[in-house]
């Protein structure tokens, strides 16, 4: 239970819906901020905006997957007003406050830094990552599907990169059918889908091996496809990336030469926002539950 636990919500889509849920059902006191147009309440939680928060009694701050933006504005699909988190406001709260978010970048680093608070990554943990990775693999199907107008069953796959979310795509794609080719770099992950019975390749062989694919898929969120690498693409191939924002594709010369690549980040959210969200509210729970353990623990 989370009883006399005081948690902030800040902004969030309709995943953050069974983070509440979770966290009221387990007695917490939740103040909900960039909810007002949300019909929809929760038996514990109240709506508030952020300048009337309390800040000096928030435990748990709850960020969405995405965290902030590079100014430190908060997405807020329930909400018209911007909601801006900044290191003052961090500095408000109790030295024990802990920061949850999807992911980070460079300015919510650099605030949480600033007012010494600690920032927990989601994201960055194997249960979430390969928990997430199965509506992620079925909004990308869906993805497939609608812009192409072949199979998925019998064409050629590339999926770059093997981690958490890479497997899964290739192995799915893999068992409806498709001829799945997987780039990476380590020689134990190139052994991996060897034995997973598909073709492996170095990424360093890139540009060779998109020669004939029908569908790539990226999860390296870093430019790997680029310019000279869509050059050697088919002009029918489908481009999916689902690197987080910025993506890893040059998507502008993926237009100029007529290929479709679309960006596709944060599918669980679009294609699955409850079981994306449920996934969430099961580990936040657990993460907030062991920290409150801890912190009763110091001072007995």
């Amino acid at each position: 239970m989370l009883t006399g636990v005081q948690i902030a919500v800040i902004g969030g889509d309709a995943r953050q819906l069974e983070v509440v849920r979770k966290l009221t059902e387990l007695d917490a006191k939740l103040s909900l901020v960039g909810f007002e147009q949300l019909d929809h309440s929760f038996t514990g939680a109240v709506k508030e905006k952020l300048d009337d928060l309390n800040l000096s009694e928030i435990d748990s701050i709850i960020l969405p997957v995405p965290g902030t933006n590079s100014t430190g504005r908060v997405e807020t699909i329930f909400s018209n007003e911007e909601v801006i988190i900044t290191e003052q406001i961090l500095s408000k709260t109790p030295p024990h406050c802990t920061v949850y978010s999807g992911i980070s970048n460079e300015y919510l680093n650099g605030i949480i830094k600033k007012a010494n608070r600690r920032l927990v990554q989601l994201f960055e943990r194997d249960d979430v990552a390969i928990y997430n990775s199965i509506p992620t693999v079925e909004g990308t199907i869906m993805m497939a599907i609608q812009h192409t107008d072949f199979t998925i069953h019998g064409s050629t796959v590339a999926v770059l990169g093997f981690g958490r979310t890479g497997m899964s795509v290739a192995r799915t794609f893999q068992a409806i059918g498709a001829k799945v080719k997987v780039g990476a770099r380590k020689s134990e992950d190139l052994a991996r889908i060897t034995e997973m019975a598909m073709t492996p390749f170095h990424l360093n062989d890139l540009a060779t091996a998109v020669r004939d694919v029908d569908i790539c898929i990226n999860t390296i969120p870093v430019l790997i496809v680029s310019a000279s690498v869509l050059a050697n693409m088919p002009v029918h191939t489908l481009v999916i990336d689902l690197a987080s924002k910025p993506g890893g594709t040059d998507f502008r010369y993926a237009e100029k030469r007529g290929i479709k690549a679309l960006l596709a980040p944060g599918l669980p959210g679009i294609v699955a926002p409850k079981t994306a969200g449920q996934i969430l509210a099961n580990v936040l729970a657990q993460l907030i539950q062991d920290d409150m353990k801890k912190r009763k623990g110091k001072t007995t």
